[in-house]
């Protein structure tokens, strides 16, 4: 090993941490996307907002007893990305396609919400034998929004209309639209708001939503910041209050881990409209997260 080993690394790696990818369990990408934001822009900065958080952040986790510093991970870098949305989508399916085929675990960080869209479409075949939860203050099940089809508000519909997973629940719902309570009832599309929450506790549920997701075979996690309440991450592009706690969201999250999460992103920070608050909640819901599963897969095994 020679001193440039030693003594030089790159500074934008999530947790300073970078295991090969031949060695790695986990696979962090980076996909900077940003164009069809409506509220704040900005959400291409999260990507390195997120990984530059990380690295002034302990890696022991309290809930798990796991320190992120003993996993196997690697840090891809970041999707090479085209203001063509569906060009974007697709360099984004195939990237997914070749962490998945690698047996890897993705964990993507936006950029916009689009973007899970892409990361669903890369699960090919196992999309329809996974449910989804997606934390989220919105529906995202417009038909469309703006003039667009595909957006941050109508990505939802387009991954039940596309992709068909087995199943999709939402997490920390406060804001919609009479169309999307429509299309969701018509959908069977559940959504548990962050109303009912903060009534029932996360505790029971995490324990309702563990239930619900007993017969699938595969868990898809997808964590938009704007799900916490502005209080917590002020920097997202569409926030809105009444939201939920961090540590709610990461007691929910605790719940329903297991061994059958095959990836999970965090999206639509816009780190230009805090002083980096957003980021490190950001960073520390993606160190909590690996942990939990880390945590699953080691139990059952």
């Amino acid at each position: 090993m020679g001193y440039r080993e030693l003594f030089v690394s790159q500074s934008n790696v999530f947790c300073g941490l970078q295991k090969s990818f031949e060695e790695a369990d986990y696979v962090i990408l980076g996909v900077p996307f940003d164009v069809t934001g409506t509220h704040r822009t900005g959400a291409r900065f999260g990507p390195n907002a997120i990984r530059g958080a990380s690295l002034n952040m302990e890696t022991y986790s309290f809930r798990t007893d796991i320190d992120v510093e003993d996993l196997q991970l690697h840090d891809l870098g970041d999707l090479h990305i085209s203001t063509d949305t569906n060009k974007t989508l697709k360099r984004l399916e195939l990237v997914i396609k070749d962490i998945l085929e690698a047996g890897k675990t993705p964990i993507t960080f936006g950029g916009e919400h689009t973007i899970t869209l892409g990361i669903l479409k890369g699960l090919g075949n196992k999309a329809s034998k996974t449910a989804i939860i997606s934390f989220d203050a919105h529906l995202d099940l417009r038909n469309e929004f703006l003039g667009l089809k595909l957006s941050h508000s109508t990505f939802l519909r387009r991954t039940n209309e596309e992709t068909k997973p087995a199943k999709i629940f939402e997490v920390g719902t406060r804001a919609v639209c009479k169309e999307e309570l429509n299309y969701a009832r018509k959908a069977d599309i559940e959504f548990f708001t962050a109303r009912q929450i903060r009534k029932e506790g996360a505790q029971q549920i995490a324990k309702r939503l563990k239930e619900k997701l007993a017969g699938y075979e595969n868990l898809y996690l997808s964590i938009d910041m704007d799900s916490l309440d502005p209080a917590y991450a002020p920097a997202v592009q569409n926030p809105e209050p009444e939201g939920l706690e961090t540590y709610t969201l990461l007691d929910i999250l605790h719940d329903i881990c297991d061994n059958r999460v095959i990836g999970f992103d965090v999206v639509e920070i816009t780190p230009n409209f805090d002083q980096g608050v957003s980021a490190i909640q950001a960073a520390k819901i993606v160190l909590e997260a690996l942990c939990f599963i880390e945590k699953a897969r080691t139990t059952q095994n």
